[in-house]
């Protein structure tokens, strides 16, 4: 048991510290293997590439599909165009509010998190500019429309974060429609009343936007795609994925084939941009593999049996050690999915079990387990956080308080909800 709570410090120590879990996870699982008495290169051969194969079998498909198909309405200017638009609606006067809702509307149809920062961050800058509102705000806005509700909580989003728990529940992306939907309402409504309020803070004490050494280009709005047919594959993988219920690779693959056929004379080198999707992919999907495979030895060790009786030992509701098992991981590897594999690997056969003996189902579980996923993984050495803060030209200082408070203390208020939901059974 010790040895596991080591191996999981250490994980963390060193994925704060700025190293990739790609090679640190190995080495922490080879730690917790040896304090757990298991032999070193059988751990590593067996459990570890046992996880970490599994996971990637079953979810490469979907990273790779999704990298894609959010290069190609990148790449084709399509998601500038979306998000153009929303913004042009909403207007200044509201501009913390158009940000967030131009990243929703990206994440909602399936465009990777990544691909938003880039496309929206240029019109964050104009819109902040116009309205006089720091640039210190631009990373929370981002980070609430793109890192919250539609990541984990907005029933039948195309994110990954929504999708892996289906394969431990046998649910559907649109489980726990009323739970999903409060904790979304949840999220955004906290999300933007800090925001507005901090907004109101920098304006009280004078501080407004001020201009980077190197301005952007800004982009040619005449040049962009028509925003409604460049809003057709966001529809068309919601559609097919929640509506006709269609298997999540047939749905990107769908959005795919009618983002290139819309927008095929901006995209004159297709099969670099392909590339760039699928390679981008190889990335993400082996990081939160090797998590998984970290979760994998925990699991074979003798102490994982302590450590079950221990978060499954919570009193209560099931659900409540389920949030915290995920809450915990996410932190610990910086990272929602890789948590959430953790967890579930782990633990995933004990929830089914025990939704049989407490009555509660599963579609609960599954909403928790996602939602869960988005609250501690926020934490500073998260790579989106690092990402987004490197976009943006901010620091830790200027704008992670903003990034925790949107990304992870409200989402964790909007899972202590959807437990008390699920308690009166309300899902």
């Amino acid at each position: 048991m010790l040895g596991i709570i080591i191996g999981l410090v250490l994980l963390m120590f060193l994925a704060y510290k700025g190293m990739s879990i790609i090679w640190i996870a190995p080495i922490c699982a080879m730690i917790v293997a040896l304090t757990g008495g298991l032999e070193l290169l059988p751990a590593y051969t067996d459990a570890y590439m046992g996880g970490f194969v599994g996971f990637a079998k079953s979810w490469f498909p979907v990273f790779m599909l999704g990298a894609i198909f959010g290069k190609v309405m990148d790449d084709s200017g399509a998601a500038r165009s979306v998000a153009t638009w929303v913004t042009k609606i909403i207007g200044t006067k509201f501009a913390i509010m158009a940000v967030v809702l131009a990243c929703a509307v990206l994440t909602y149809g399936g465009v990777s998190l990544f691909v938003v920062v880039f496309a929206i961050y240029p019109l964050a800058v104009a819109l902040f500019r116009e309205a006089n509102i720091t640039r210190k705000l631009i990373p929370g806005a981002i980070a609430l429309g793109s890192f919250t509700f539609t990541m984990t909580a907005t029933p039948g989003t195309p994110q990954i974060q929504n999708l892996i728990p289906t394969n431990y529940f046998g649910t559907t992306a649109m489980a726990a429609p009323i739970m999903g939907t409060v904790g979304a309402l949840i999220m955004f409504g906290g999300g933007m009343a800090w925001l507005m309020f901090r907004e109101k803070g920098y304006a009280k004490a004078g501080v407004g936007f001020t201009e980077l050494d190197k301005k952007l280009e800004e982009v040619d709005e005449s040049t962009l795609p028509n925003p409604l047919l460049s809003a057709l594959p966001l529809v068309a993988v919601i559609t097919t994925l929640n509506v006709f219920n269609l298997n999540i690779i047939t749905a990107l693959i769908i959005g795919i084939v009618l983002g290139i056929a819309l927008n095929f004379a901006r995209l004159p080198k297709l099969v670099e941009t392909i590339n760039a999707g699928a390679s981008g992919s190889v990335i993400a999907i082996i990081n939160t593999s090797a998590a998984v495979g970290f979760g994998a030895v925990v699991r074979a060790v003798p102490g994982f049996t302590t450590l079950t009786d221990l978060v499954l030992g919570i009193k209560g509701n099931p659900l409540i050690s389920e949030a915290v098992a995920v809450n915990v991981l996410a932190g610990a590897t910086g990272s929602a999915s890789g948590g959430m594999g953790i967890a579930l690997e782990a633990l995933g056969e004990k929830y089914v079990q025990l939704s049989i003996e407490s009555g509660i189902p599963l579609e609960a579980f599954h909403r928790i387990a996602s939602m869960s996923s988005g609250g501690l993984d926020t934490l500073p050495h998260n790579g989106a956080v690092l990402t987004l803060l490197a976009v943006t030209s901010m620091t830790h200082k200027d704008s992670y308080k903003d990034i925790f408070v949107v990304g992870s203390l409200i989402p964790i208020a909007s899972v202590i909800a959807g437990i008390l939901l699920a308690s009166v059974g309300i899902i």
